[in-house]
């Protein structure tokens, strides 16, 4: 199985997935955590939230914090409620650069050889492919959570910032997108969040967060929608994707951040079409609880 070398852009703190994802993807032996990038509000408590996660899983991860505001102008959805279960975060150190700046570096640096999964509104990705022209041309792939490509939904990371998101899709970067869709066919269950929780300090935590989010929908189970976009990456015989083809975003009125995709032999994005839902469900959880189990081993 080949090896990944990964930078992950997220919106962490919000949605309880991203701290799924990123847990994930330290318990992916195919997966190598390059760097990770945070978009989307507060982005420097977002950073402080993934080095708690990694360092509650026994690994040192130092987020770069990114832009904050949508290129769209439009508000960020739900300030203020991000990392209210961890305490102290203050104390956990951030990147000084800037994620902008580290994205077009470690691009440009190791060109070719980085895959970047975006599990968050693409600010970041949009101003990276703004700010230095080779950058585009530098990425091996991109793997977006985002989208809705059988019905008008207007999925949240193409409607916070529909402008970045387009910006993005015609940089013509090679790119893999998993829309609601395909993520709803998953869900993380009572039994699985409590193998979690039992796997380690990384387990617990992420368990506090999902009973947290639990509560703010009156649910008792959640949609993985960005661990399993991390799959599509690592693990792409779980699925079946589109031919080649492009995506158009709306950009404005009531339709703002509706996504289209349309087939085209020359395009360079392709689009997740069918998941093994209870293989990839049962590969999610194995990931988590390896993350959180080792973490558990290196403490003893």
């Amino acid at each position: 199985m080949p090896i990944h070398h990964v930078i992950l852009d997220t919106d962490i703190g919000s949605d309880v997935d991203d701290a799924l994802a990123l847990v994930q993807i330290l318990g992916t032996p195919s997966i190598r955590l390059a760097g990770v990038t945070t978009v989307y509000g507060d982005t420097t408590l977002r950073a402080r939230i993934v080095h708690r996660y990694a360092s509650l899983a026994g690994v040192d991860v130092v987020a770069h914090p990114g832009l904050e505001n949508p290129v769209s102008g439009r508000e960020v959805w739900w300030a203020g409620h991000e990392g209210t279960l961890h305490v102290d975060l203050d104390r956990e150190p951030v990147a000084g650069e800037s994620a902008v700046d580290y994205l077009v570096r470690s691009a440009m640096e190791r060109p070719g050889t980085l895959d970047i999964v975006a599990i968050g509104p693409l600010t970041n990705i949009a101003a990276a492919i703004t700010a230095e022209p080779r950058f585009a041309g530098a990425v091996r792939g991109l793997w977006i959570m985002g989208g809705s490509f059988t019905t008008d939904e207007s999925e949240h990371n193409f409607r916070s910032d529909a402008r970045a998101a387009q910006i993005v899709f015609d940089a013509r970067i090679p790119t893999v997108v998993t829309g609601l869709e395909i993520t709803r066919q998953i869900a993380i269950r009572g039994e699985s969040v409590q193998r979690i929780a039992q796997s380690g300090p990384a387990g617990e935590a992420l368990y506090a967060d999902i009973a947290q989010w639990w509560d703010y929908w009156n649910t008792q189970w959640n949609v993985p929608h960005d661990p399993v976009t991390v799959l599509t990456l690592a693990r792409p015989d779980l699925f079946t994707f589109s031919g080649p083809g492009t995506v158009r975003i709306e950009c404005d009125g009531d339709g703002e951040g509706r996504s289209t995709f349309q087939s085209d032999v020359g395009g360079w994005v392709r689009v997740a079409q069918w998941a093994d839902a209870s293989a990839v469900g049962d590969q999610i959880v194995r990931a988590i609880v390896a993350a959180a189990s080792n973490a558990r081993v290196l403490e003893g």
